[in-house]
């Protein structure tokens, strides 16, 4: 109770958070906008530092986690895997490879796909 867990939001929901056990989820997702994003300093004055801090990557790529995701939600026996390989096969072609907005999607799919609400509807 009054937990703040920082760090990738899947591994949180798999490792700590359980099933039904929340009651309202705020979500602010990145957007895919293909850009890094830093944390901003000032100074005293005012004037921005020099040193800054990577915040995060808004920039997806298909690679082996990407692709390992798309199969664990696709062998899912739930609208969210067969929208996927839906998707992938419209947008992309057959085969294995996917692209970077294939990546932000499967990115996106798992977390809403494993949010522990109770009672969602």
């Amino acid at each position: 109770m009054n937990t703040l867990y920082y760090g990738d939001n899947l591994k949180i929901l798999r490792e700590y958070i359980a099933t039904e056990s929340v009651d309202l989820i705020y979500l602010d997702p990145p957007f895919n906008s293909n850009r890094n994003y830093n944390v901003l300093f000032k100074n005293e004055s005012g004037v921005e530092a020099d040193s800054q801090i990577r915040a995060f990557d808004d920039t997806w790529h298909w690679n082996l986690s990407a692709a390992e995701t798309y199969n664990e939600l696709i062998s899912e026996p739930d609208q969210v895997g067969r929208m996927l390989e839906a998707f992938k096969g419209f947008v992309v072609g057959q085969g294995d490879k996917g692209n970077q907005m294939m990546a932000y999607l499967v990115m996106m799919a798992v977390r809403l796909n494993k949010l522990p609400i109770a009672n969602a509807t």
